[in-house]
């Protein structure tokens, strides 16, 4: 059953000093300029569609949440919007506190109740992932009810540094060149699943929550595992990130803009079959130049000449 609770005004929260207000009123118009890319460029909401936002309570799904009920103020098409959580009977996991939530935002919503916590517990020995299985009983369950509630599109709360983070992952321990698509069927084939967070770094939703104040729920199942791959390369992209800014945008901008004839996947390419065909190609490969000799470099920085020898730019 859909719980639709009349609309409640929350109370705005106390003036901040004219320097947080700027600041928060710039976090807030990126945030939606991001998400509102994402959806335009990936067409995640159509015309009457029912999105089914997954709201786990973690500070990401309430972001994504928030930004889309503004959105869907000021958007060219209507669209209705379900909120879902699935409690996963975690000892100490506080029920009350997303329905009152929920019912403060005027959402429509659904609890679902399913005890999939002593299910991993069971199965998976102490100090194993217990993400592997827990995902897999989640998708399952919210399938289900996306079918329920007449669901169109299921939004999930992932977001850029999520994306980056599963690229690396599977390069490093999959042997696999694959990452997080923005919008995909689901694997049961029924279901568009959205990522409208896709361009936005988590480091914002962070200060969104803060500025927001959601109330966060932590997640004692799997958020505890500090040694799981996921944490190590999310730290490693973190001391990337701090030593060259830019660097996480620069490779989801990567995972947008791929050349084929530059990898070495054969089912995408056809190597095989190759021949110079004596017709010049500016997109083409440049054999000699795949370790340029010299960077573009302000001047009076030290660059290679094409010995390979060092000259001071003038």
């Amino acid at each position: 059953m859909i719980i639709t609770p009349p609309p409640i005004a929350i109370p705005a929260t106390p003036a901040d000093p004219r320097r947080a207000a700027f600041e928060a009123n710039k976090l807030s118009k990126r945030l939606h300029r991001q998400v509102g890319q994402a959806i335009a460029d990936f067409n995640m909401i159509e015309a009457g569609d029912r999105i089914m936002v997954c709201l786990s309570g973690g500070k990401d799904s309430h972001a994504l949440l928030d930004v889309l009920l503004s959105l869907r103020e000021r958007a060219p098409v209507n669209f209705d919007i379900v909120a879902v959580n699935l409690d996963q009977k975690q000892p100490g996991f506080p029920a009350d506190v997303l329905p009152a939530y929920l019912k403060r935002r005027g959402v429509p919503f659904r609890i679902e109740e399913q005890d999939t916590y002593s299910i991993v517990k069971q199965h998976i020995p102490e100090g194993q992932t217990m993400c592997s299985l827990c995902s897999r009983l989640r998708r399952g369950i919210l399938y289900r009810v996306a079918r329920e509630l007449g669901a169109t599109k299921i939004a999930l709360g992932h977001h850029r540094d999520d994306m980056v983070v599963t690229m690396l992952i599977n390069m490093f321990f999959g042997g696999r060149l694959k990452g997080m698509p923005a919008k995909l069927v689901s694997d049961d084939g029924r279901h568009v699943v959205i990522r409208p967070l896709a361009y936005v770094a988590e480091t914002d939703l962070q200060r969104w929550a803060e500025h927001r104040g959601f109330p966060i729920i932590p997640c004692t199942l799997c958020g505890s595992q500090n040694d799981l791959q996921r944490v190590q390369v999310k730290q490693m992209l973190h001391e990337w990130e701090r030593r060259y800014p830019g660097r996480s945008d620069n490779m989801l901008h990567a995972m947008a803009h791929v050349t084929p004839s530059h990898l070495l996947d054969r089912k995408l390419y056809p190597f095989a079959t190759l021949q110079a065909t004596g017709v010049a190609d500016a997109g083409g490969d440049k054999a000699f130049d795949d370790e340029p000799c010299a960077v573009s470099t302000p001047p009076g920085r030290m660059v290679l000449d094409l010995q390979g020898h060092p000259n001071l730019e003038d």
